[in-house]
Parts: structure tokens; C-alpha cells; sequence
């Protein structure tokens, strides 16, 4: 008999843990990562990270307790009263810079190749920019507040590309360009050639 009690205590022990841990990885994956905000005081974007595991621990009793881990105006502004987060508290999804640039990227194809964005890697194959004066860019270079400018003005490149058309930059003497290869026009650059299929 206390066998039987012992399995049926194990298995609700093991039930509970189960569904707990869903709960919170759940919670944690919906407020992590950076996201974008409209700051209050500036009425600018601005970069923040949300605590992602006070919000998800808080998440267990009742509604989450939301509050910033970073901001880029930190330390300097460290003392606002975060009325950021009601950008969070309606669409946290909406707020993150991967869900920004994916949507951006969405429907677009390489300003070289002219291959469509369909699956992007933020990992480890980054898409790029062009900026309007033909200059290579990396996300990583574009401070928070060029952000909203650089989606209206600069130009999708693949990593691809961009890994090819920065080793032509970096390395001219390097490159042996031959157009009559795969049907390509244009110039050594890549800047205006296209593929005649």
C-alpha cells in the first residue's frame, strides 16, 4: 500500500515539476532578449532588457512584476520611473529588435544577389546593410538612436554578400572578378551586377 502512495506521490511531484517548468521557461522566453521601446522623456526608440527572471518568477503567484535589467541610457538615467514598459505590458513580442528587423526583412530580397529573405540566422549568419553611400553595415555598428533612420534609408544585404562584397573591399588585389562566369553584368564591386536567368 505505501508503495502504491509513494508512486502516486512521485508521480504528482513529477507532474507538478513538469508543468512548473513549462510555466516558467514559458514566462522567462516572452520577456528575454532586447527590445525596443519609445522612451518616454526622449520620445525616442531606446534598447532595454527586461529582468526576464524577476518577470518570470513573479509570473508563478499572480502578474508579473516587469522591471529593466539595462537600458543603453544607464547609468546616467538609471533613476527613471520606467514608463517604458507599458510598451512591454501591450506587445512584448512587438518590442523585440530580432522581431523589428525580421519584420523588416520580411518580404525584401538582397540589394547584390537579389535573393529573398526568408529564414533569417541572428546567430550566426547576420544579414547586413547597405548605407545610401554604398557602405557595408553591420547591425552590431548601428547605434539605437540612427535605428528607425537606417530601416528607411538603408538597403538589405545577405550574409552572403556581405561576406563576399567585404573581402572585395578589404582585399581587391585579392579578387580575380570574371562576369562571363554564371551570366553576371556589372561591375567588380557587385553593386549593380544581376544574374540574367
Amino acid at each position: 500500500m505505501t508503495t502504491a502512495a509513494d508512486l502516486l506521490v512521485i508521480v504528482i511531484i513529477a507532474s507538478a515539476s513538469y508543468f512548473g517548468i513549462k510555466w516558467f521557461a514559458r514566462a522567462y522566453s516572452r520577456y528575454r532578449g532586447t527590445k525596443i521601446v519609445t522612451c518616454p522623456e526622449t520620445a525616442r526608440p531606446a534598447i532595454v532588457e527586461v529582468d526576464a527572471l524577476h518577470a518570470s518568477m513573479t509570473s508563478i503567484v499572480g502578474l508579473p512584476d516587469i522591471r529593466l535589467e539595462n537600458c543603453w541610457r544607464w547609468p546616467l538615467k538609471e533613476e527613471c520611473g520606467q514608463e517604458c514598459l507599458t510598451d512591454l505590458d501591450v506587445a512584448p513580442g512587438q518590442c523585440l529588435v530580432s522581431g523589428v528587423l525580421m519584420r523588416w526583412y520580411r518580404g525584401k530580397t538582397c540589394c547584390y544577389c537579389g535573393k529573398p529573405f526568408e529564414e533569417l540566422h541572428w546567430i550566426d549568419h547576420k544579414p547586413a546593410l547597405q548605407s545610401p553611400e554604398g557602405l557595408l553595415v553591420e547591425w552590431s555598428g548601428v547605434p539605437v538612436e540612427n535605428f528607425s533612420t537606417v530601416l528607411e534609408t538603408h538597403l538589405p544585404v545577405c550574409w552572403d554578400c556581405y561576406i563576399a562584397q567585404s573581402f572585395v573591399r578589404e582585399h581587391p588585389t585579392l579578387v580575380v572578378y570574371r562576369p562571363w562566369r554564371n551570366d553576371i553584368t556589372g561591375g567588380a564591386d557587385g553593386s549593380s551586377a544581376s544574374r540574367h536567368l
